[in-house]
């Protein structure tokens, strides 16, 4: 899959991996700034999937190393949601190739904006002052129902993913709100391997570009992380809504307009 790019391209590229990185490491959503990047330099629309899952699976992972060095997120009590998190990405990523998905591309701006509306109007739901890391394995039916479903929606689609990990990690476990992010970017991660084994299967991945945008991201992945540990939620929760907004209005453009 060759495509050769002027030096100032790169340069763009460069800078946009390096934002949704950060972005992603905080919020989630930085595939609303890498996907559009990729299909505007002329990268097939399924190639840009495929690329972006390549080089969202650099970012995820440093942010969620990054967590997990921090001691915001600990696998051993997330071994029931990390398989169900792979099934589900295993089986979204191969129906988004077999069904029609214009219905969810029309419902997904309001599930968003309901979602920012919610984080909006209510403080306490990027976690309470309460709210205490886990010291044992939350259950592991929670972790099947929640890691089932986001896996099969980043895997079918994923717009927002990170953030519905955020928001649901904080409703159902009651973690603290970074807590929360670690676990966040340790699913998407594996969501996003899983996606990306597939695409690469089927022949839908520039390497090249993949890479080079990867790096970039693993180095906003690495600055974000850290800037959320730093800042806490003062930081965290008006980049959340701000990201989540723009989502919604980029879906909504795109499905409606």
């Amino acid at each position: 899959m060759e495509l050769l790019l002027d030096p100032s391209v790169w340069v763009i590229l460069a800078a946009t991996g390096f934002i949704a990185g950060f972005i992603d490491a905080v919020a989630g959503g930085g595939g609303l700034l890498s996907i559009p990047a990729l299909l505007t330099i002329g990268v097939p629309p399924h190639a840009a999937l495929g690329t972006n899952k390549l080089a969202a699976s650099f970012g995820s992972s440093m942010a969620a190393f990054t967590y997990y060095r921090k001691h915001f997120f600990e696998p051993r009590f997330w071994y029931h949601a990390s398989i169900a998190t792979f099934i589900g990405a295993v089986i979204g990523t191969f129906v988004v190739y077999l069904i029609d998905n214009q219905w969810l591309e029309k419902l997904l701006p309001l599930i968003i904006i309901i979602i920012a509306i919610y984080t909006l109007l209510k403080p306490s739901v990027m976690g309470a002052n309460t709210h205490l890391p886990p010291t044992r394995a939350p259950s592991a039916f929670k972790q099947w129902r929640q890691g089932i479903p986001l896996g099969f929606y980043d895997g079918f689609a994923g717009p927002a993913v990170g953030a519905f990990w955020t928001i649901s990690s904080i409703s159902q476990y009651q973690l603290p709100v970074l807590n929360s992010c670690g676990l966040a970017r340790a699913m998407t991660f594996i969501s996003n391997l899983t996606s990306l084994m597939v695409f690469l299967a089927l022949g839908q991945v520039n390497i090249v570009i993949g890479l080079s945008m990867g790096l970039c991201m693993m180095l906003g992945s690495f600055v974000g992380a850290r800037t959320a540990i730093k800042f806490g939620v003062p930081f965290i929760r008006p980049l959340f809504i701000t990201v989540v907004i723009l989502i919604a209005v980029n879906l909504a453009w795109s499905a409606w307009a």
